[in-house]
């Protein structure tokens, strides 16, 4: 065997080498990118859950006499608000941060709208004697959860492939093939001040 039949064949090695490692390296994001996705559905199912009590609960909120009507426009055109935020929008939500931030600020609006529901609601002891307020206040409860763990979940999923995108040599490979790093959700606003409590 000659020496450049030896070279050619130690090239051949290295290029079949960085090769599969490059074919493993796009499998493996393909993999991690699925389950990001995966996870951004789940994070859009609790939203929406949320998203279909509302009009239940303005309604049953709606029964209590003089009940702050300002209140129940907030939540009413918060709710519109998630609504405008587009199919295409969220389906590129993962891999656009803009995208992911209107859609997070839209959520955080509703939240807020709700919980000042909420507060404004215990002045009202009839209303909250209503099996059906109690019933949705339990059911909007338990999608909060639901939504505080899919949220957790999701940014686990997205750190997962933001790591994985940004070892070398993937990196390379990422950038080539369009994969961008994924969004994280954030805390609210002031949620690391603790609230003040006055007895």
């Amino acid at each position: 065997m000659t020496t450049s039949t030896k070279w050619l064949l130690g090239i051949g090695a290295v290029v079949l080498l960085v090769g599969l490692l490059s074919i493993g390296s796009y499998n493996s994001l393909v993999s991690l990118d699925q389950g990001v996705q995966a996870q951004w559905a789940q994070v859009e199912n609790v939203y929406q859950r949320r998203a279909d009590l509302v009009p239940n609960l303005v309604e049953t909120v709606k029964g209590a006499a003089a009940f702050e009507k300002g209140t129940l426009t907030a939540v009413t055109e918060a709710r519109a608000q998630v609504g405008k935020v587009s199919a295409e929008a969220l389906q590129n939500a993962t891999s656009d941060p803009e995208a992911f931030a209107r859609f997070e600020k839209a959520q955080s609006q509703l939240s807020s709208a709700l919980s000042r529901l909420l507060v404004v609601s215990e002045q009202y002891p009839q209303l909250k004697a209503t099996e059906n307020f109690r019933d949705l206040q339990a059911q909007l409860e338990g999608t909060e959860n639901r939504i505080a763990v899919e949220r957790m979940r999701f940014n686990d999923t997205a750190r997962q492939f933001n790591a994985k995108r940004s070892s070398f040599p993937t990196v390379i490979l990422a950038g080539f093939f369009g994969f961008h790093e994924k969004p994280y959700f954030q805390a609210e606003p002031g949620a690391r001040t603790a609230p003040k409590v006055s007895f």
